[in-house]
């Protein structure tokens, strides 16, 4: 059982990576006008990722100094899921399930 929800989790954090992913592409082109925010669909794409992954970006935003229109949160955060959340995540499934609460199994 507790395996299942931490599996659900790691689910849910590479949804989330993914999602990060999407939404800068996303920025990206329609930044440079490939795609048209004019379009229903477009824009309903575009707000639910904003919605989505804007929570997360927003604070690491505010941290970062201004680098004259290029925004590096998108990937400040993937680095951040990737080599903090996902071993933390792995540490307390490895601390509950076996009792072994090291980052890095030896």
């Amino acid at each position: 059982m507790i395996s299942a929800l931490f599996e659900l989790i790691f689910v849910l954090i590479r949804l989330y990576f993914w999602a990060i992913i999407l939404a800068a592409v996303f920025s990206m082109l329609t930044a440079f006008g490939v795609l048209d925010t004019r379009n229903r669909l477009v824009w309903s794409i575009g707000d639910f990722l904003y919605r989505v992954t804007e929570p997360a970006l927003r604070p690491i935003r505010n941290f970062l100094p201004n680098f004259g229109g290029i925004d590096i949160s998108p990937m400040i955060a993937l680095l951040l899921i990737q080599f903090i959340l996902v071993p933390l995540v792995a540490a307390l499934q490895r601390g509950i399930l076996f009792g072994s609460w090291q980052l890095f199994l030896s």
